[in-house]
């Protein structure tokens, strides 16, 4: 499974699918993974004091922790 469906899975338990797009920008050692979510759904991705979301951050980099790559998640409102 790669990082970017490990982002999708992640994110489809929280938001209904279709309400959201996933973009991957890679850069030699970094990559950022932008979450774009219809605007009446962000908040419910990014949770109160955007707990959620730093939760979201911190599974996916641990679970990247044996990559060559940094990985940064970026959540946005579409």
């Amino acid at each position: 499974m790669s990082v970017r469906d490990f982002v999708d899975f992640l994110v489809r338990q929280i938001v209904d699918e279709g309400s959201y797009e996933i973009v991957m920008l890679e850069d030699n050692d970094n990559v950022e993974i932008k979450v774009f979510v219809d605007k009446d759904k962000v908040a419910r991705l990014i949770g109160r004091s955007g707990r959620l979301a730093k939760s979201i951050r911190t599974i996916v980099k641990a679970a990247a922790q044996n990559a060559d790559k940094r990985y940064d998640i970026f959540i946005e409102e579409r």
